[in-house]
């Protein structure tokens, strides 16, 4: 690949993340938390549409958690990274259309097309970060990970932008309408922004292993995982990445799902709550590059403690919130941290995994993903259901954030960057797929 097709490679890499990251903002954070709230859960008692649409994300996200590692260990083997990514991709489109159709009391529909919508966006979102590797060199691997979640941010906050603009400015009787036109908006650009991947990306080269030749897919996707499973402790400092990624991002997940509804149940306005929100996208903006740059001034992980020392900051602070102006106090503080904290935890996972490997164990990365994602909301709606509020819900984060910075330390990066290249030129015996 020359120079010109390598950078054209990475822009539309990173453009899936302006595509998908609609769906984070209008879908995941803003506008359907509050739509759910206070139309699809209408009637329901109390606290019930937060606890539902906690329970809700956590379902989500343990059925993608399922499918991720298998899915990505077939990818491996039929070179088929792309063409899963698509799938995924039409999965999630689909589910963000059909919300358009979820009225008043419908919280149970609702609940079932975000389901949907959400296995697609992080079933794709596996495929695309395991591209990672193939379409980044190493020593750019950072800065085209923040760069990725920079284009996220621009992307999701202009739709974002859009979608309040039209629910906002609607006469009050339209507001509902505007709320699900913007629903389809999230489906047809998460759709059209993925057409540069499709073009620019090349499939990677994928390795048939020895008695791997003329065997079912799936009888090799097990085989695989099994392997993997068996031979973790040859990837020692991975796995005791992931285990600090699985804690430390529990936290930030639930920050992220969470911090709208939240918001709303102890009284902030709607106008605060979304507009706060499009301001985190556009303030995220430049401290994702910040942290690009300070990945290669301090290194990836000093960096990553930083941004969770700012989480643990930002959790006490979410417990004491009473007044608008704290939201949007806060809501600064995550725009600062949010898109570096996941970017180099996703570029820090990526240079610690075999080239040839990498869907199978961003498969891996996926699930310690979803298990935080449905381990902390599920905590967060259980606390809030049996003491009838959410503060303690928000405070017990800080565990999380403590915890897993206390075993990224125990990770030397550098070992599991020279085991990955050992195993990577042990699999270069093996024939390279067509």
């Amino acid at each position: 690949m020359d120079l010109a097709q390598h950078k054209r490679a990475i822009r539309a890499w990173t453009m899936y993340d302006w595509a998908n990251s609609s769906f984070a903002t209008t879908i995941m954070a803003a506008v359907l938390p509050v739509y759910y709230a206070s139309v699809a859960g209408a009637n329901l008692p109390g606290n019930m549409a937060t606890v539902y649409w906690a329970y809700t994300t956590s379902i989500s996200l343990l059925l993608a958690a399922v499918i991720s590692p298998i899915l990505g260990a077939m990818a491996d083997f039929r070179g088929s990274k792309k063409r899963l990514l698509t799938i995924f991709v039409f999965l999630g489109v689909a589910g963000t259309a059909l919300l358009y159709f979820v009225r008043t009391g419908d919280w149970l529909l609702a609940s079932l097309f975000f389901i949907f919508g959400d296995i697609g966006f992080a079933g794709a979102n596996v495929f695309y970060d395991s591209l990672l590797p193939h379409v980044a060199t190493s020593e750019e691997i950072d800065q085209v990970s923040t760069r990725g979640y920079a284009m996220g941010y621009l992307g999701g906050g202009i739709l974002l932008a859009i979608n309040l603009a039209m629910i906002m400015l609607a006469p009050k009787e339209l507001t509902g309408l505007m709320s699900r036109l913007s629903f389809l908006s999230v489906a047809l650009w998460w759709l059209i922004f993925t057409i540069p991947l499709w073009r620019y990306v090349r499939e990677p080269p994928h390795r048939v292993l020895a008695g791997e030749e003329g065997k079912s897919p799936v009888t090799v996707s097990f085989k695989r995982l099994a392997t993997t499973f068996r031979e973790i402790v040859t990837y020692r400092e991975l796995f005791k990445f992931l285990v600090a990624f699985w804690l430390y991002n529990d936290g930030i997940g639930t920050i992220i799902k969470m911090a709208t509804i939240y918001g709303a149940e102890i009284g902030i306005g709607q106008t605060t709550l979304i507009g706060t929100l499009l301001m985190v996208q556009f303030v995220g903006i430049p401290f994702a590059f910040l942290f690009g740059w300070l990945a290669k001034k301090i290194g990836a992980k000093q960096s990553i403690y930083l941004s969770l020392l700012v989480y643990t900051c930002i959790a006490i602070g979410g417990y004491f919130m009473t007044r608008e102006w704290q939201f949007w106090a806060l809501g600064v503080a995550v725009a600062t941290v949010q898109g570096g904290s996941q970017a180099l935890s996703r570029s820090l996972f990526g240079r610690m995994v075999p080239k040839s490997k990498s869907a199978e164990f961003f498969g891996f990365f996926s699930v310690s993903e979803k298990f935080a994602g449905i381990i902390g909301p599920f905590v967060f709606g259980l606390v809030g259901q049996i003491v009838g509020h959410s503060r303690l819900s928000i405070v017990s984060l800080v565990i999380f954030f403590a915890i897993g910075a206390l075993l990224l330390t125990r990770v030397d990066e550098k070992a599991g960057i020279r085991v990955a290249a050992a195993q990577e030129a042990a699999l270069a015996g093996a024939p390279a797929g067509d």
